[in-house]
């Protein structure tokens, strides 16, 4: 077991490498989660994760000998990034085995750091495998991206500057993924005041360590796909299992949608770039999925690595759950002065027109009409069925695309 000893020699050990990220008291979302939100920006550090704790601690308690050899790690991304950026501000080499769907973001930026990269296999278990296999054929030195005692206590240092930043802590809000993470803070806050409730989150599609806590022993899930790559883990340790069992009091889990969305609040109203693991802690809170009610609660945003690919596709989805983004299919006559008339309506609600699309042979178009998509930005959800009230008062048949 990893001990409150171990993470603050991880502590001092990391000090001056690793920078105290800020806590962010948000007033927004903890108005809208029903609970005082403060969130710790572990998205703020050089590599974007928290998993630069983790990684420094355990390399700087590599042997000279094991320096010279080399590393190498699996990962989804974060860990992936934070080894080769520290291995190579200290001249040894590293082998990142990574999954060939890691977002091209995560991948470009471990190659930056000056990492080999290997892409290999669907998830991470298949990339872990991989590494394995190359661990033993060149002789390199495996670093876990979470079943390793030195890289949870370094994750465990947040735990410590949680407690110095917010001495009146009542729960702490954090991902699970192999529970490296929140082992280690579950460690450092419970150790040392063990009143602080552990709350802990993850994707609905993996939610492994729930089913391990449910179980009573490690079960391999079946793959799944989501959002929040940087924890879809199929299988937690035998060592986080018994962190998680000791410091642990609740897991709950949060789906894609819930996460997009937490995504999109943290960025529209805090101004945070949160990746879909970095934001689960916010959108069970904002979807009230924890029994925290009225509390003092921290939540770690983990990282903020999102493929900007994604992101754009969030946002729009984002907006248009919101309302904010419309897209009607219209029945128009087909002649001048059809369309005209119609943007007209449009612009008299003070709706912006995005794109029009035009189609005179499908949709079950009769002769002399066609079917138009228009798709237009809106103040709201009340805003957009105000438009479309006055759009049916004046005689057009249309429906709402979703």
């Amino acid at each position: 077991m990893v001990s409150l000893g171990d993470i603050q020699a991880a502590r001092e050990r990391i000090r001056g490498a690793i920078r105290q990220t800020p806590v962010l008291y948000s007033e927004l979302l903890s108005r809208e989660a029903g609970n005082q939100l403060f969130l710790k920006l572990e998205n703020l550090n050089v590599t974007g994760s928290y998993k630069e704790r983790g990684a420094l601690n355990r390399i700087l308690t590599l042997t000279e000998e094991e320096r010279t050899r080399g590393v190498i790690t699996a990962s989804a991304g974060n860990h992936a990034q934070a080894v080769a950026y520290h291995a190579s501000q200290r001249g040894i080499r590293a082998q990142i085995c990574m999954p060939e769907y890691t977002p091209l973001v995560k991948v470009t930026a471990t190659r930056a750091w000056g990492a080999e990269v290997i892409l290999y296999g669907a998830n991470y278990d298949e990339a872990l495998e991989e590494a394995r296999r190359r661990c033993r054929a060149e002789g390199l030195v495996f670093l876990h991206a979470f079943d390793d005692p030195a890289v949870i206590a370094g994750q465990g240092t947040i735990g410590l500057e949680l407690l110095e930043q917010i001495p009146d802590l009542d729960a702490l809000v954090a991902p699970i993924g192999g529970g490296g993470l929140i082992g280690g803070i579950g460690c450092a806050i419970r150790e040392t005041r063990p009143q602080v409730r552990i709350v802990g989150i993850q994707p609905q599609a993996l939610p492994s360590m729930e089913a391990a806590l449910l179980q009573r022993r490690v079960l391999m899930l079946p793959a799944a796909t989501t959002i929040a790559d940087g924890i879809a883990v199929r299988q937690v340790s035998e060592r986080t299992l018994e962190l998680a069992t000791k410091y642990v009091e609740e897991v709950v889990t949060v789906d894609d949608e819930e996460i997009a969305r937490a995504i999109l609040r943290l960025l529209e109203k805090q101004k945070i770039l949160a990746e879909g693991a970095g934001a689960v802690g916010v959108a069970a809170l904002l979807h009230r999925k924890t029994t925290l009610r009225g509390k003092k609660v921290a939540v770690v945003i983990s990282g903020g690595n999102i493929d900007v690919t994604l992101l754009a596709h969030i946002i729009e989805r984002g907006l248009v759950k919101d309302g904010r983004l419309v897209r009607l299919r219209i029945t128009l006559p087909d002649h001048p002065g059809g369309l005209e008339r119609l943007t007209g309506i449009i612009a008299k609600e003070r709706a912006n027109i995005v794109t029009v699309v035009h189609d005179r042979a499908y949709f079950d178009v009769h002769l002399g009409e066609a079917k138009i998509d228009v798709t237009m930005e809106t103040r709201g959800a009340d805003h957009a069925e105000e438009m479309m009230r006055r759009l049916r008062e004046t005689g057009y048949v249309f429906e709402r695309v979703r």
